[in-house]
């Protein structure tokens, strides 16, 4: 594969050594269930979480961690994308976001908190846990959000960024400015979850909301029931629910954040610029976040960048078009060198 130059609509460039792929179990990690196509996850323990993941590759490969959204599986987005990654030479971690799957917290008195701090800083835990020292990210939706905080925040930990609609650091100060009505209608589950009636909604029909959100923010991905299947078994989390709840009403002011990340949240005020060499994507399918030609990303990223807009994806990107993200994944990593070089 041509890096840059599968499903998107500009030219890239990387390359890296393909390398075998490995399966062992850190010390002190158990492995658990089955993601399909990524063999079994394993457990990991942060300072807040146990975080169930998945790595696919030799333990040498060039660390990239592969971030899902919500209401979507990391088993499903990156089940052909880390596979093809780890024959290019990098070792891929996929780890599952607070509330999805057997991540779990620690502590019964945790804020079950889904605000934007808390999915950037369980990157860096999880980075930290695993002595991963520096790491390429890539991701979508909530994955692309923690991603961006991440790199911003974090700035030595990120060695390049992949963000699926761009630069996805929620200006909180700004939540309660209206957007275009055509926008505001994909957001409907935003202002749904405002309420108790949805948050009830939520904990009796998260496998019909969920599929609702699918077909509507991805109209031309054609999934299959066993990959809708898969996904659901994420949503029995028992705390998926409090975790998403919590996401969607803190970004519009409807929440507190919990206190443990105030410093963080007051730091993304400011709208911090990410320095890693970035690729940015936009699917022309999206339901829900219309395509750009990248021009309103631009300013938010210092350093090398680039975007390209993906024909016939939604808004999960690396699962409907998988050589498009790993192209952008390939893409980042080229510009990377290019820099340190």
């Amino acid at each position: 594969m041509t890096a840059g130059a599968v499903g998107l609509s500009g030219v890239g460039r990387a390359s890296a050594l393909a390398r075998g792929r490995t399966s062992a179990v850190p010390a002190g990690e158990a492995p658990s269930s089955v993601g399909r196509g990524l063999g079994l996850a394993r457990h990991v323990r942060t300072d807040v979480l146990d975080v169930a993941y998945h790595d696919v590759g030799a333990a040498d490969g060039v660390p990239v961690i592969l971030l899902h959204g919500w209401p979507f599986s990391p088993a499903g987005s990156y089940a052909e994308v880390a596979p093809v990654l780890a024959a290019r030479g990098f070792r891929c971690y996929i780890p599952y976001l607070r509330g999805h799957g057997e991540t779990t917290f620690l502590r019964d008195d945790s804020p079950r908190s889904g605000q934007q701090a808390a999915l950037g800083a369980d990157v860096i835990a999880f980075m930290d846990a695993l002595r991963i020292q520096r790491a390429l990210y890539a991701g979508y939706d909530w994955g692309g959000r923690a991603a961006n905080v991440a790199a911003a925040l974090w700035p030595d930990r990120c060695a390049g960024l992949v963000s699926v609609n761009g630069y996805l650091i929620q200006n909180l100060a700004l939540a309660q400015k209206p957007l275009a009505p055509s926008v505001e209608s994909g957001y409907w589950y935003f202002f749904y979850f405002l309420t108790e009636r949805g948050q009830k909604g939520l904990t009796r029909n998260r496998e019909d909301l969920a599929r609702v959100v699918w077909q509507r923010n991805s109209p031309e991905w054609q999934f299959t029931e066993a990959e809708f299947a898969q996904a659901a078994q994420l949503w029995n989390n028992t705390d998926y629910v409090d975790v998403v709840i919590h996401s969607y009403r803190h970004r519009l002011g409807a929440a507190p954040g919990a206190a443990s990340y105030t410093d963080l949240e007051r730091r993304l005020l400011d709208q911090p610029k990410i320095a890693a060499p970035t690729v940015t994507l936009d699917g022309k399918a999206d339901g829900v976040t219309p395509w750009t030609d990248g021009s309103g990303y631009a300013p938010h990223y210092s350093g090398s960048w680039a975007h390209h807009v993906v024909p016939g994806a939604g808004h999960n990107l690396p699962q409907e078009r998988p050589k498009a993200f790993i192209s952008a994944v390939l893409e980042v990593h080229g510009m990377g060198r290019s820099v340190s070089s």
